[in-house]
């Protein structure tokens, strides 16, 4: 399991493709067995899959680590079932309404929990990101293939 906490002027897109790359280059040496990605998301704005920015830098990240991603989008309203919302419940309870007056606060408590008996890796991500970036129509349809896929295809 593993928590990133983002430092980052702007979040909207969350830079979600980049902080998966980053933790595959840390940890696909204990996944060789690994064949396709399953992502779970929540359906929020940030990855919806009608965002072009998102559709972009997946299918550039499917190609960046040569395997096959899958998008698993969760019904809305139903956080029981997500395990990102669990695990951030049992942060919460955790820190049990101390003081986190700084990200390094945080952090520091994060790196502290335990969820199902599991200690999580803790990291905190910086970052500038711009905002409203858009992906044109004819830089897009280069990416529209992979997406249009049963999941994002590498090449």
């Amino acid at each position: 399991m593993a928590l990133l906490f983002l430092s980052i002027l702007y979040i909207n897109p969350l830079p979600i493709a980049d902080c998966l790359e980053w933790w595959w280059q840390d940890n696909q040496d204990h996944y060789p067995e690994i064949e396709e990605w399953v992502i779970n998301l929540d359906g929020g704005p940030a990855t919806r899959s009608d965002r072009t920015q998102f559709i972009k830098r997946m299918v550039e990240l499917a190609q960046t680590i040569m395997l096959p991603i899958r998008l698993i989008y969760y019904p809305p309203y139903h956080s029981k079932y997500n395990a990102i919302e669990r695990c951030w419940a049992a942060l919460e309870q955790y820190w049990n309404g101390a003081i986190l007056d700084s990200v390094e606060a945080a952090v520091q408590w994060a790196s502290h929990m335990t969820c199902k008996a599991m200690n999580p890796v803790v990291d905190l991500v910086e970052g500038i990101y711009e905002k409203g970036v858009k992906v044109l129509a004819e830089e897009l349809a280069d990416y529209l293939p992979f997406w249009l896929s049963p999941f994002l295809a590498t090449v």
